[in-house]
């Protein structure tokens, strides 16, 4: 009997290949890992400080009253000039604005100190400025409008 099924199996095998395809078994799908618990003294990967760009945050609320005038695309001026990443510039940086003389001989530099002073009253800061906006009393707004552009 053994020798019938040595000879006969192989023969199976050999005849259920002919003309087809090899079949090849369904891969299976990894089982999923199970989470990695941090050692106590590491810091767990979704809370370490991120070494890319910030992120942008959600844009403020009270950003609807400078969105009449300011862009926040680099390049694309409006009635005002364009706020992409104006913290840190000079004030009159773009030569494609026209800002007032008053502006551009101003001698300050878009820091938070400087933009929280401006946006609480751009007359009084810069007086001659072209801006009509009368400023944002409001502190948290101010301080919540300036940390949104410090990401723009």
């Amino acid at each position: 009997m053994r020798l019938a099924l040595s000879v006969a199996l192989p023969a199976a095998l050999l005849l259920s290949a002919c003309g087809s395809e090899p079949e090849t078994a369904p891969a299976e799908a990894p089982a999923p890992a199970a989470p990695e618990t941090p050692a106590a003294n590491e810091t767990p990967v979704a809370e370490a400080p991120s070494v890319a760009a910030p992120a942008v945050a959600a844009r403020p609320a009270v950003f609807a009253q400078c969105a009449s005038c300011h862009s926040v695309e680099p390049g694309k001026n409006g009635l005002g000039p364009s706020l992409a990443g104006v913290v840190g510039l000079k004030a009159g940086h773009d030569p494609k604005f026209a800002y007032s003389t008053q502006m551009r001989q101003s001698g300050l530099t878009w820091d938070e100190a400087t933009l929280d002073r401006y946006l609480k009253d751009p007359r009084g800061t810069v007086p001659g400025t072209k801006m009509a906006y009368a400023g944002l009393k409001d502190d948290a707004k101010r301080a919540e409008l300036i940390a949104w552009l410090k990401t723009i």
